[in-house]
């Protein structure tokens, strides 16, 4: 079976992972996909991640990162899917929870923060939500 949809279908197993209070997941390896989890490392929403080889496109272990037995991310929302697209100008990026949650944008220079995407003045695709 093909995936149409491999960054809502990571976002759902990161969820169900969380949920499990799993230490680790193994999700599918792509560019866009290891960008989104610099940024979710970078920001601090999980440990580490690191590429592991198969004889196929290749598999991502991503560490989960618990603060007293409870998740840091309290949730991972897909926005944008392949059958609506959705996109936001650049003075038109969302604030996830008043600046306390953070959004993931596709943009011509990459994939960004919501911060980053303002302080560059750059609209995109809206990814995800995550707070």
């Amino acid at each position: 079976m093909s995936r149409t949809d491999l960054i809502g279908d990571t976002f759902t197993m990161m969820r169900n992972a969380i949920m499990a209070r799993k230490e680790s997941l193994d999700v599918p390896s792509s560019g866009i996909m290891k960008s989104i989890l610099e940024i979710l490392k970078k920001e601090g929403y999980i440990e580490n991640y690191k590429p592991i080889e198969d004889r196929k496109q290749g598999i991502l272990r991503v560490y989960l990162k618990y603060l007293n037995k409870k998740s840091v991310i309290r949730n991972i929302k897909r926005v944008s899917k392949p059958g609506l697209r959705i996109y936001a100008k650049r003075d038109k990026i969302p604030y996830v929870l008043r600046g306390r949650g953070l959004a993931i944008i596709s943009t011509s220079r990459g994939i960004l923060t919501d911060r980053e995407a303002r302080e560059q003045s750059l609209g995109g695709e809206i990814i995800g939500y995550i707070w």
